[in-house]
């Protein structure tokens, strides 16, 4: 699969709330590294805000606007 962010670009990620809806779970980050499709084969992504970096699947993350 191709990656839908580019680095660089700010994102918020998803999380799953109590009642089984995705919401978002943080704040504004920006894609710092494009990593390699997990076992799926799903995009992952390196992401980057002023608390850390972590890692993040395609799926868990929308564009910020």
């Amino acid at each position: 699969m191709s990656h839908k962010f580019k680095v660089g670009q700010h994102v918020r990620q998803l999380g799953l709330s109590y009642s089984g809806n995705k919401s978002v779970v943080d704040g504004l980050f920006e894609v710092v590294r494009l990593t390699p499709d997990d076992r799926s084969g799903e995009p992952t992504y390196r992401i980057r805000s002023d608390l850390g970096e972590r890692a993040a699947r395609e799926g868990e993350l929308v564009r910020a606007s």
